[in-house]
């Protein structure tokens, strides 16, 4: 299958291009590498991946770039990602997240594109979990706590739009917090990278608040599975990729320590940061009826294979 992936030099999408050239897909990336790294692609261009370096914002050259190859299938993965910089310039996120979505879907709908498949969010998308029934599925109430989680339920209602208007076939994967190998520290799980980079330098980790707030973290190797069972799909809508556990920031701290047997390895604490979710996990049980998926990567498999990576 012929398939672009916009966002292809960053963490998840690198990854998801390598599964795609694993199962023999014709891959083009779109990326600006204003935030992903060419050296994310060394083993995907080698391999005959081919990059277009260019910015979803510019509607005109997207429009090209899909009119020539003609892709199947389109992964949306292009985004502004840092929550704390959405909250500094929430219009620069808007168009970026809003404006560069809509102009994806134009030139997938100018290319006759079969499948668009979106990542979302569905750790900054629901807002704050604790005092809700936990894990949050589908259903729950879109109440974000950042412009970023806005920014992509914005763009959420795009995919459904271009859906009733001309019929582009979509799909939205709000995502958990998602971590593993070339994960840039910005995301929303950054976190775990920052942390893996601390194990190994011998540094200590900084913890806001008590430690105890929870994330849905979930391995990137079981994301590229749900966004290829996605492809594949013709469900539509927005359909949450988690694991449905909590596990907090003292959680990682323990496990890493132990996993990168560094003794020293003890949090020091900060002042809370404002507007922060406390707890969040996710329900996934609608994947799995969709799209055949279910998470396979355990919390502490997934931090083994991430630190073994750097």
């Amino acid at each position: 299958m012929k398939c672009l992936v916009t966002g292809g030099a960053g963490f998840i999408g690198s990854n998801l291009v390598d599964g795609l050239l694993a199962r023999g897909d014709e891959v083009t990336v779109v990326d600006d590498l204003s935030t992903g790294r060419l050296s994310n692609l060394d083993s995907a261009l080698a391999a005959g991946a081919e990059l277009v370096e260019l910015d979803i914002r510019d509607a005109a050259a997207l429009a090209a770039s899909a009119a020539e190859r003609r892709p199947e299938a389109v992964f949306h993965l292009a985004a502004q990602i840092d929550v704390r910089k959405s909250l500094e310039d929430p219009a620069f996120d808007a168009a970026v997240n809003v404006g560069g979505t809509a102009n994806v879907l134009e030139a997938a709908r100018g290319a006759e594109v079969g499948r668009v498949v979106f990542v979302s969010t569905g750790g900054a998308i629901y807002g704050e979990g604790a005092g809700q029934q936990l894990p949050l599925d589908e259903a729950t109430a879109i109440a974000p706590l950042s412009a970023y989680g806005q920014s992509k339920y914005a763009a959420e209602g795009y995919l459904a739009l271009y859906e009733r208007l001309y019929g582009v076939s979509s799909m939205a994967l709000r995502l958990g917090n998602i971590y593993g190998p070339r994960q840039d520290p910005l995301g929303e799980a950054g976190v775990v990278a920052i942390f893996c980079g601390l194990v190994r330098s011998g540094g200590r980790p900084t913890v806001y608040g008590d430690g105890t707030q929870t994330r849905d973290y979930i391995y990137v190797g079981d994301v590229v599975d749900a966004a290829l069972a996605a492809a594949g799909s013709r469900a539509s809508g927005a359909i949450n990729i988690g694991t449905g556990r909590e596990a907090s920031v003292l959680d990682l701290v323990e496990i890493l320590g132990r996993l990168g047997d560094a003794e020293g390895f003890e949090p020091e604490f900060a002042p809370a940061r404002p507007g922060e979710v406390q707890r969040i996990s996710l329900d996934a049980s609608l994947a799995e009826r969709e799209l055949g998926w279910q998470p396979q990567t355990s919390l502490e498999d997934g931090l083994r294979l991430t630190l073994d990576a750097i």
